[in-house]
């Protein structure tokens, strides 16, 4: 569909991380599900590989949560989480009833094909067959384990939407980049798009000022993992944080001032040999 493409909203992207959370939240709290209260953290993601908006969230939830009196850890089913029919059916109920309050306190705004959607009548019947459809809530175990999904997710949360050892050439008749077909078995393909659209797509992915990309929720929330996640440490017999880190990390110090020098980046080895191109470039050309 693409009318949904023309509504923006003017609080961002809260309703997902909302609608987000209290789906994990009240499926976990069932006691026929799991009957925990769990922890986790969202992460935000827009873009696809040819940097169209394709906004998602990422969760990362540990397998098990918290008895509801606090008292001992639940741990989920070796291979199970939580029913994924059961999350894509309250999520999908949540969201629209977050869209629907939206549209009442007029923070939505609608463009374009979709201008009539403004009268109340019509944005009700445009959710209703959205409401008739299955939603798709997507859950999969670690691969790798626990490390390796977090250096997966750390690419979204330090990087912008392309990288640029992805980009081929640049000049007046567009940009030229390589991106992954995961449609087709993850072959690599090429795109040229004109300066002005790839601008655009690019710039879709930049967030407003004061949105969080990260959030936390449940006892990972800020304002109770200071409490909760020792406990949670101490339940399932895992050293505590001074535990595993008895020494403060050593850092490098500056020739100059021999003040600590803090790694701000890591740079694979495609970005340092593309940096030492555009070095060499401008040394020849100058």
């Amino acid at each position: 569909m693409k009318c949904p493409k023309q509504i923006r909203n003017t609080c961002g992207t809260s309703p997902c991380f909302q609608t987000t959370a209290a789906t994990l939240m009240e499926v976990a709290s069932d006691p026929e599900h799991l009957g925990a209260e769990i922890g986790f953290l969202c992460i935000l993601h827009t873009w696809g590989q040819t940097l169209r908006r394709h906004p998602h969230i990422h969760c990362v939830v540990p397998g098990g949560g918290l008895s509801p009196d606090h008292t001992r850890w639940i741990s989920s089913q070796r291979r199970f989480f939580l029913p994924v029919k059961v999350l894509s059916r309250v999520f999908r109920d949540k969201f629209l009833e977050a869209l629907q309050q939206a549209h009442q306190d007029k923070r939505l705004h609608f463009y374009g094909k979709c201008a009539a959607l403004v009268e109340p009548e019509a944005f009700t019947a445009f959710l209703k067959p959205l409401s008739e459809q299955d939603w798709v809530v997507y859950a999969k175990p670690p691969f790798g384990g626990a490390a390796h999904v977090l250096q997966y997710l750390a690419r979204y949360t330090h990087r912008v939407a392309i990288s640029n050892h992805r980009i081929l050439s640049v000049d007046p008749s567009g940009v030229t980049f390589q991106w992954r077909d995961y449609a087709h078995n993850r072959a690599q393909r090429t795109m040229t798009l004109s300066c002005e659209k790839f601008l655009h797509r690019f710039l879709q992915h930049v967030l407003p000022k004061g949105l969080p990309r990260i959030r936390y929720f449940g006892w990972l929330a800020n304002r109770r993992r200071g409490e909760l996640l020792p406990f949670c440490r101490t339940l399932l017999n895992q050293p505590t944080r001074a535990a595993q880190d008895p020494e403060p990390p050593q850092f490098a110090k500056c020739p100059c001032c021999q003040g600590a020098m803090l790694i701000v980046e890591h740079l694979t080895a495609a970005q340092i040999r593309f940096a030492s191109l555009e070095i060499k470039h401008v040394l020849d050309t100058s």
